[in-house]
């Protein structure tokens, strides 16, 4: 048996081996069962839907969802999962559009935890432990993040963020480490496709990483000389700049103010959507994204800030070293810049969560130096999970308080699934395995943990999955193909209500979308007969190419306001809360001029940043 103090540097073999392990990993959490279910409401429609529309109409330039141009996001992962809708047979073996649209986000999910693995197997920190072991802890760690979990497996940009910031990174990191052995340009490539993916923000989170990190070590303009960032920023300004140009010069101020404008000079300086939140509102979000192992992530926290403020008497490693303090500072500067920002999502945390994973992996090694932190942190650990099993054993008693509009039995339906009970019991798995190891000195005990976070994969997340997605958008897929059965020549589409771009997507028709106010009643009136959009435009209904009747997806909140109420609609199907209508026009027209004469007034003309 080796001695447990030996240096221990994996082979190739063993790297091979690691990396394999890894891969297979990856690929059980986030492939399979990735197509199983529906779009979830309301992103990632919007997403999949512009990514088909590029695969169909040959545009791949100009994102458009519903007739209108979509700039909320640069073009790489509409790019990517337009590839997939453009595969032939796409409609057969991804009937639900899911795997086409999902798969960048896995397949980056992936990728990164294979170059986060091979990282840390490649330039091993410690001198006495089990680097491989470490870094499969490290990958594995970031992969069951919650919310890396979540949005890897979802059809919207953020992982694909993640992924090539996140190599970026690793990237200079390994050529600071190791100048002679790494290549400059492909973190630069890295760079400009994470440009193409979200826009400014990865030059900023990226720039701040290396300011931070290189004043730390006293070496910032060595490290600017090895990174060759004038040639490097040339190369992204190549690769990444073109599509911007094109678009501005197409599209004109629209794109400007859209883009750059609203997307992200008003998300950072103003609160969009309702998603303001307080500044410490990420020390939230790294806690729950790093359950069950935040007590180790901040002990490794804690550790670097108080390295930090040692001044003169702090520990500054060799460049091959300096992993440990270089995640430190990356997930420093997510944290600094997002808790800046007016507007907030948990979704911002995602680029820190390699970062994170990295200084969980090394919380319980040489480079925090405090047993009895590493011992406290443990314990704790241990206490969250024997909590957090009690609280979901003790599910009756709060149960009750889950309460969606769009979900009325889900409630019901979850306790009846016995997925709590599930949850509660691993979470007492993994207290007791924390305790069986309490007092070892095995360098691979965080691995143990992981196991029954593996099997709550299959066990609990992925049968959650399918439960929102039957109670949440069963319905719209059925009414959606009830408005497709049921469609006279040139009939229009509305949704009132609740606005669920899966209706557009999965009827792949033009939608009139309005929410609950008496003035959606007089914009849907004023809509079909004046509106034009790229490929439609309303018509009167008196017209050679017009409809006397529309289709409508009204949910029940709706029609319980009085106004759209003694319209005499023909009640096609019901599904879920909502229901769809065929109404005469011209019973709506009546009902939009008394709404008229009362004072209300058609909004749907106002300039509003985001429409779809």
């Amino acid at each position: 048996m080796k001695s447990l103090t030996k240096s221990f540097s994996p082979t190739f073999k063993q790297r091979r081996r690691g990396l394999l392990f890894i891969l297979l990993v990856g690929v059980m959490i986030f492939i399979w069962q990735l197509g199983s279910t529906g779009l979830v409401d309301e992103t990632p429609p919007l997403f999949a839907a512009a990514s088909r529309a590029m695969a169909t109409t040959g545009n791949w330039l100009t994102p458009q969802v519903n007739g209108l141009a979509r700039f909320d996001k640069p073009p790489l992962v509409y790019w990517l999962m337009g590839i997939g809708f453009s595969i032939p047979g796409n409609s057969f073996w991804d009937p639900l559009g899911t795997w086409a649209a999902r798969l960048p986000s896995a397949l980056s999910t992936i990728f990164l935890m294979i170059v986060l693995g091979d990282t840390m197997m490649r330039y091993p920190q410690e001198e006495n432990y089990f680097n491989r072991r470490i870094a499969i802890l490290a990958a594995l760690g970031f992969a069951f993040s919650p919310l890396v979990i979540i949005w890897g497996r979802s059809a919207v940009s953020d992982a694909l963020l993640c992924s090539t910031l996140g190599t970026c990174l690793l990237l200079k990191w390994r050529r600071y480490a190791n100048p002679e052995g790494e290549v400059w340009w492909l973190s630069w490539i890295f760079l400009a496709l994470a440009v193409l993916t979200k826009g400014p923000v990865a030059l900023v989170l990226c720039g701040l990483t290396i300011f931070f990190f290189g004043f730390f070590q006293n070496d910032f303009l060595r490290i600017l000389k090895i990174l060759k960032w004038i040639k490097g920023l040339l190369i992204v300004f190549v690769i990444s700049f073109p599509w911007y140009l094109i678009e501005l010069l197409i599209e004109g101020k629209p794109f400007l103010d859209s883009f750059f404008g609203y997307h992200n000079l008003q998300r950072f300086t103003s609160v969009v959507n309702s998603h303001g939140e307080p500044w410490w509102f990420f020390l939230i979000v790294l806690s729950i994204a790093s359950l069950p192992f935040t007590p180790l992530l901040l002990i490794s926290i804690w550790n670097n800030i108080c390295n930090i403020f040692k001044l003169n008497r702090r520990v500054i490693k060799k460049p091959d070293k300096s992993l440990y303090e270089f995640s430190f500072f990356w997930l420093i500067s997510v944290f600094i810049f997002f808790s800046i920002s007016a507007t907030k999502l948990p979704s911002y945390w995602l680029p820190a969560t390699p970062a994170a994973s990295i200084l969980i992996s090394f919380s319980l090694t040489n480079q925090v130096k405090d047993d009895l932190l590493k011992s406290l942190a443990w314990k704790f650990t241990v206490f969250l999970s024997i909590l957090f099993s009690i609280i979901l054993f003790s599910s009756q008693l709060w149960i009750g308080l889950l309460n969606d509009p769009e979900m009325p039995n889900f409630s019901e339906e979850l306790k009846n699934s016995f997925l709590i009970d599930k949850a509660g019991f691993l979470f007492f798995l993994i207290a007791f395995l924390g305790m069986v190891f309490l007092s070892r000195r095995l360098f691979g005990k965080l691995l143990v943990l992981q196991i029954p976070l593996l099997l709550a994969h299959f066990l609990i997340v992925l049968p959650t999955f399918d439960l929102a997605d039957k109670l949440r958008q069963l319905p719209l897929r059925q009414a959606s193909e009830l408005l497709l059965n049921s469609k006279n020549k040139n009939e229009p589409f509305v949704m009132v209500g609740a606005m669920k771009p899966s209706i557009h997507f999965y009827t792949n028709q033009v939608i009139i979308f309005e929410g609950r106010s008496k003035n959606a009643l007089v914009n849907v009136s004023d809509r079909l007969e004046n509106e034009k959009r790229r490929g439609w435009e309303g018509r009167s209904k008196y017209g050679p190419n017009g409809s006397e009747t529309f289709l409508l997806i009204i949910d029940k909140r709706s029609e319980e306001k009085v106004y759209w109420q003694g319209l005499n609609p023909k009640v096609l199907g019901e599904f879920g809360v909502y229901s769809v209508w065929r109404l005469n026009r011209e019973n709506l027209e009546r009902r939009s001029k008394a709404l008229i004469s009362e004072g209300v007034i058609t909004t749907w003309k106002n300039p509003k940043p985001e429409r779809f």
